[in-house]
């Protein structure tokens, strides 16, 4: 057999880590499990998952990151809340004191890809001082082989201290909690939390920087294929159902939560799935239950009892964000390639707190550039620090947080793309119905799996549809297999004036968010969104 070197020539020194305890190179997912046991980082339950704590942080510092106002990038980051400017003289002293408390200390360091499109691969490497953060790494990013690990050299590299904390009034930080990305100098530092969620979306945070520049568009959205080679898009943000609906045993998955568009095709940049695991059963979501019960899957603040160690996935003590971290293959019907052919179909995943959004609706190219831009739905429970209740939010790009462009440059590539390839567009409300969240439900899962089925498969071309009179969007008055009486949302409610209320209000909400870009919109992308007129 050849022989095999794990560590790249292209060292940590190159870095500026120096006088480390020792570096731990590209170990294989038997060896960090061993590292997580022998650190107490973890515990393996039954079958096989390892569960992991992350402290007080079980969800997005949302407020902590920063983007550093430097040079080569300055120009084209739009700087507002999202993403706030860092000085590079104070990145530089706290790299610094990064670099200082790393000295003494065991590393793991994965060296990996971003992007499954060769044209648009990034090689990445992540340096952590936890192995199970590392095995998030090796889980979520594509595996580099073992024979090109020795020449690897990363494009963009992050530095993951989860227990250095910084201090506010020296760092300029919000918290002690901090994402700080460097652009220029190609380096993320990751710290104060243990939520490993932020690996990922700082490497989708650059995808969303880079791949727009070469008109490739970078998208937060879950893709899969059907037999005929058929793709279909879901947009949408954390808990609106975007993994689950696209986690379909009919259908091939691509990839369940960020993805390029360019001329190639459809490709997703991870080579995992981080799906949220609350409340999942093997009766709705079989695929991703099966995946709680395999070896190398992480388990983020799941419930198990300490003496059987069966896990308890409706155990939300610790927080509703309970996460699985698992390799792509854990899926049976996962598409090795990670890549699928022009899509079909897009849909945009809302979970409409309000209750008056319709369950399913077709969009023109000009409401979908619309919807888009607006990215509406509730942000739920436990998918950010201090978000306890739902709270209707507007989220650019069904991703603002990581959307380092303007949102037109996004929008923009996605309309050109939908006209070029045809693509239908639809929006689905998995959120409530019969009234607001509070006195209404959610929407059955079975009947929005059978929706959004109906819509891919082309069951809808022949169904009437009705406009509705205040979102303007086309409802269709019947789909296979569900009840024709929940398609109309107002119909849905016992008192019509309040729907009506709550709709106007909505309306308005959405028509005050889009005034932001109303500079930049044409004339039929102005009348894309809802019809005040009518209220």
């Amino acid at each position: 057999m050849p022989e095999y070197h794990l560590k790249s020539k292209y060292g940590l020194d190159n870095h500026g880590l120096k006088n480390l305890g020792h570096a731990h190179w590209n170990h294989n997912t038997p060896a960090l499990y061993e590292a997580i046991i022998r650190r107490q980082e973890g515990r393996i339950v039954h079958l096989g998952p390892v569960v992991v704590r992350t402290g007080s942080h079980t969800g997005r510092a949302a407020k902590d990151k920063f983007i550093v106002a430097e040079s080569s990038s300055e120009d084209l980051v739009w700087w507002g809340n999202i993403n706030k400017p860092y000085s590079e003289e104070q990145f530089k002293l706290f790299f610094r004191r990064v670099q200082a408390y790393l000295q003494g200390k065991e590393v793991y360091v994965q060296d990996c890809y971003a992007g499954a499109d060769l044209d648009y691969q990034m090689p990445i490497r992540v340096i952590t001082e936890t192995a199970w953060h590392n095995l998030f790494a090796r889980n979520m990013f594509i595996q580099a082989p073992v024979e090109a690990l020795e020449s690897h050299i990363p494009e963009f590299t992050i530095l993951h201290v989860p227990n250095f904390q910084a201090e506010p009034e020296l760092d300029s930080t919000h918290s002690e909690a901090f994402i700080l990305l460097n652009l220029g100098q190609k380096l993320v530092l990751i710290g104060g939390t243990s939520y490993a969620g932020e690996i990922k979306k700082s490497i989708f945070t650059v995808m969303n920087y880079l791949l727009p520049q070469s008109k490739v568009l970078s998208m937060h959205c879950s893709a899969n294929m059907g037999t005929s080679g058929d793709v279909a898009l879901f947009f949408g943000l954390s808990g609106t159902g975007k993994t689950t609906l696209s986690a379909d045993a009919k259908r091939r998955l691509i990839g369940d939560d960020e993805h390029g568009w360019s001329d190639n095709g459809i490709f997703n940049f991870e080579g995992g799935c981080y799906a949220k695991v609350i409340g999942i059963s093997k009766e709705h979501e079989p695929e991703i239950y099966e995946t709680t019960r395999r070896f190398g899957t992480i388990l983020e603040n799941v419930g198990y009892d300490t003496v059987t160690r069966r896990l308890d996935l409706n155990d939300a003590s610790l927080t509703q964000n309970t996460r699985a971290a698992y390799p792509l293959p854990h899926i049976p019907n996962a598409i090795r390639e990670k890549r699928g052919g022009q899509p079909k179909n897009l849909i945009m995943l809302t979970s409409d707190a309000f209750g008056v959004l319709p369950p399913i609706a077709k969009l023109t190219p000009a409401q979908a550039m619309y919807h888009f831009v607006s990215g509406y739905t509730a942000k739920l429970a436990g998918t950010e620090i201090g978000i306890t209740e739902p709270q209707a939010t507007f989220s650019a790009c069904f991703g603002e947080p990581f959307m380092v462009l303007h949102p037109f440059e996004y929008a923009r590539l996605l309309r050109e793309k939908v006209a070029k390839y045809e693509v239908d567009c639809w929006l689905v409300n998995t959120g409530w119905t019969g009234g607001p969240h509070g006195e209404g439900k959610r929407m059955h899962l079975p009947y929005t799996r059978a929706m959004v089925n109906a819509a891919i498969e082309g069951r809808l071309s022949k169904v009437m549809f009705e406009k509705d009179p205040i979102f303007r969007i086309n409802v269709p008055t019947s789909v296979p297999d569900v009840p024709a009486e929940i398609l109309n949302p107002r119909n849905t409610w016992q008192n019509k004036k309040a729907y009506d209320l709550k709709a106007q209000e909505l309306a308005n909400k959405f028509n005050s968010n889009f005034s932001q870009y109303s500079d930049q919109a044409d004339n039929d992308l102005q009348d894309a969104g809802p019809n005040l007129t009518s209220l």
